[in-house]
């Protein structure tokens, strides 16, 4: 299959996955600033949501740059990543509304955990293709730091630490989110900014 058709689907998808979290965002009912602080709750989910898909729009598009081809079972992995990622907005809507309650950031706990082993599937699936296995691809992907978070003891040793966080004091849930992806966003392949 043409990686350039899934490309531009993904694409899409992710930019309606935006549109949706941005339209979230509700005008104020009056032109007072205390209607528009009141929606900062919602901001701060919104732009670690921004963030996130940011950080996977930009590791998912290096692993289909290297790849040569898209198999069967890597469009539908793919197609379970992108119904992941979908779910985001539901979540990050919920957190922005409630975010001193644990059920909000629990769901949002719950999608991230699904996302990212999604990712691991997919980025699993690509590397393990036949053309890609024992290559310079399989390599590079190893290579990716989500990838091997994902990959190692940490990632649910990481999941079941923001869990007891979130019991304790709820928005420690979406703080510890929002840290490990500025970390994950600056810590991108070298090459990543040489590839086409």
């Amino acid at each position: 299959m043409k990686k350039d058709r899934v490309e531009a689907y993904t694409d899409a998808v992710v930019a309606i996955i935006l549109t949706i979290m941005v339209l979230e965002f509700k005008t104020p009912e009056s032109a007072r600033w205390e209607e528009i602080i009141k929606q900062i709750p919602y901001f701060f989910a919104y732009i670690v949501s921004f963030i996130f898909i940011g950080v996977a729009w930009y590791n998912h598009h290096y692993m289909f740059t290297l790849a040569n081809r898209i198999s069967k079972k890597v469009y539908w992995v793919n197609n379970l990543w992108l119904f992941s990622m979908s779910l985001l907005p539901v979540a990050t809507g919920w957190v922005g509304k409630f975010p001193q309650y644990s059920g909000p950031e629990y769901l949002y706990l719950i999608i991230f955990t699904f996302w990212s082993v999604s990712y691991l599937w997919l980025s699993n699936s690509i590397k393990n293709t036949k053309e890609h296995r024992n290559t310079a691809v399989s390599r590079k992907i190893e290579e990716m730091r989500p990838f091997r978070f994902l990959k190692s003891i940490f990632f649910p040793i990481s999941v079941c630490v923001i869990a007891l966080g979130i019991y304790i004091y709820p928005l420690i849930g979406i703080t510890i989110t929002f840290v490990e992806l500025i970390v994950l966003g600056f810590l991108t392949p070298q090459d990543s900014d040489r590839i086409d």
